[in-house]
């Protein structure tokens, strides 16, 4: 462990000529690449034009490419001058409230116009989109951040935008709702009677809550019956996460600003795209090996990497996508009304499900109620209020800080506070009125889960 040069200093800036120029693809560098991804209807790798139908030639070739850079367009780079670099922020409010000798640091994507890491994608994917021609993206958004970034990009393009919410959070997200509508986006609770996914789903249950398996299906369903259409994804893909690498590469130069290196690296994970943005460009340097601890943080509720089985699913509920290798909890999983809407995903990101699967990254659950906690602990300590996703980031920073104090150890701790929690507070009432209880998805729905996989693709077992 390093000393900072000033021993009060708080945040680490660059200026804006330091944004990284290419993105980093950890494809170049993995030891092992997870299996293709597969058409549902032979079993066989899917080729380019099948995806072609819903995305540009740019993203198709970014998602299968194995260049270590990928350089960024201009234009791309010109939006996101409106708030990258974002700031590094030594915790020394929560390090003193923990009164732990670790040292720990967060990078804070919330600085974005849309309140999250979501725009580092959503840009380069509507660019890409008109380049091409398109004039109308569709997506899915489960707490809205997704949903925020595609509506902002999209008018930063002079894109149509329509957005399938997962209505649980539709509900219970009024003002991101609004946020989307304030720049332009038409914003429909999924599942809806726009499309057959979601009218199959109501068919079955009238009230569902939804979960984002069904509206991508949606989203899908729309964008591959309109030729001027594309779908967009928010996480999950390769190309997703390779735009989200802006983030650990200007943590590793801040952290060179703070004289410190991090033993350890953690990000929440619903499909992985804050994740892999921070953490992928510091796994090149433990491929190289450097040591460094990598934690992938879920909620108990909705446990991909912990619980679920790594095999071929699709992303989606209504079977309109390719299969994916991936930990997985089966595509008909329905999860609890968790506030916590960006984490409700029954699978995660190939890349990431690779590297837990390989033992480079360590994947781990927490239950909500201490989650809250730690997240009304850092408000109290750093001033920021964190969304509930970013909380269990928080969770799991907070318990290595624990543990380095009752071990007397100094340790280096680099957290990505992916968005701010400011439309999220009737979660936070919900907490201090007592409403909210911990939920551990039970292991023998994932087993009824991943029988009725294995059944309807008997190849996935």
């Amino acid at each position: 462990m390093g000393k900072s040069a000033d021993e009060k200093q708080i945040k680490f800036v660059l200026d804006e000529s330091e944004i990284p120029q290419a993105w980093y693809n950890i494809q170049a560098d993995m030891p092992k690449l997870p299996g293709p991804p597969l058409n549902p209807a032979t079993g066989k790798p899917i080729t380019p034009d099948l995806l072609a139908a819903i995305f540009p030639p740019a993203l198709i070739e970014q998602e299968v490419s194995q260049e270590r850079w990928i350089p960024i367009p201009e234009p791309v780079l010109d939006v996101y001058r409106l708030w990258r670099p974002s700031p590094l922020y030594r915790a020394r409010g929560l390090e003193r409230a923990l009164d732990t000798p670790a040292h720990i640091y967060y990078k804070y994507e919330g600085v974005s116009p849309a309140g999250s890491h979501k725009p580092n994608t959503a840009v380069p994917q509507a660019y890409y989109n008109k380049v091409a021609g398109i004039r109308r993206l569709t997506t899915e958004t489960g707490a809205g951040q997704w949903g925020s970034a595609l509506a902002l990009a999209s008018r930063q393009f002079g894109l149509e935008c329509r957005v399938y919410m997962v209505k649980v959070s539709y509900e219970q997200k009024p003002y991101r709702r609004l946020m989307m509508q304030t720049w332009g986006a038409e914003v429909i609770p999924s599942p809806s009677d726009r499309t057959q996914a979601g009218r199959a789903i109501l068919a079955k249950d009238p009230n569902s809550p939804g979960s984002l398996g069904v509206a991508i299906s949606e989203a899908v369903e729309e964008a591959a019956s309109r030729k001027d259409t594309n779908y967009t994804l928010g996480s999950v893909l390769n190309h997703v996460l390779l735009h989200q690498t802006v983030i650990g590469q200007e943590a590793k130069k801040q952290m060179e600003l703070a004289g410190e290196y991090p033993d350890v690296v953690i990000a929440c994970v619903g499909g992985g795209s804050n994740f892999g943005g921070l953490v992928f460009p510091f796994l090149a340097d433990k491929f190289a090996g450097r040591p460094l601890r990598a934690i992938a943080v879920e909620p108990s509720s909705c446990p991909t990497l912990t619980k679920g089985k790594l095999t071929y699913d699709l992303a989606d509920v209504a079977g309109l996508t390719p299969m994916l290798e991936m930990f997985t909890l089966g595509h008909d999983f329905m999860p609890p009304a968790i506030h916590a809407g960006g984490l409700r995903y029954h699978g995660d990101s190939p890349l990431i499900s690779r590297l837990v699967a390989d033992g480079l990254v360590e994947a781990r659950a927490v239950d909500q109620l201490p989650t809250f906690e730690a997240a009304v602990t850092f408000a109290r300590s750093e001033g920021i209020i964190p969304a509930p996703e970013s909380a269990h980031a928080i969770r799991a920073a907070i318990d290595e800080a624990l543990a380095a104090k009752e071990e007397q150890k100094e340790r280096v701790i680099l957290f990505n506070l992916s968005g701010h929690g400011h439309f999220d507070l009737a979660a936070y009432e919900a907490y201090f009125a007592g409403r909210l209880e911990n939920y551990s998805y039970p292991e023998e729905k994932v087993e009824e889960s991943l029988a009725r996989l294995a059944a309807q693709f008997p190849a996935s077992r």
